[in-house]
């Protein structure tokens, strides 16, 4: 997902998002329609996170699927849409997240907001396999 929010990132930048606050604006209006109104700082604290860790890191695959989802089909959308400026993008990419939520809520699945959190972050699973593999 962290590699994908790259390419997020530069179809963002072609809508009108040129900025690192354009983008972090523009992320927050994907999270806030797949999370039902929750914004990152939202997020952030009903995952109970510190400060230095970041959202991404903490979720279990269904949530990054979820995620991964929404991003991918955000950045499909603003290119065969030709869109291209900043508040089209940003309500692109709420359509986008609230269309993935509604889709969840059909299937019958559980919001990502009351996915668990991972005990186990994905940075310390990457350190414990970096530890193995010196052994």
């Amino acid at each position: 997902l962290k590699e994908h929010n790259k390419q997020l990132v530069e179809a963002a930048q072609q809508a009108g998002g040129a900025t690192a606050i354009d983008f972090a604006i523009f992320q927050n209006h994907g999270y806030r329609g797949l999370y039902g109104g929750l914004d990152q700082k939202a997020i952030h604290q009903r995952k109970g996170l510190k400060k230095n860790q970041k959202i991404l890191d903490h979720m279990g695959s269904t949530e990054l699927a979820a995620n991964l989802f929404r991003a991918t089909q955000t950045e499909e959308k603003l290119k065969r849409d030709g869109v291209n400026s900043k508040q089209q993008a940003n309500t692109t990419h709420f359509d986008v997240g609230r269309k993935v939520r509604q889709t969840i809520q059909e299937l019958g699945g559980t919001m990502p907001e009351e996915l668990p959190t991972p005990q186990v972050s994905i940075k310390q699973l990457e350190n414990s396999v970096k530890i193995t593999e010196k052994k």
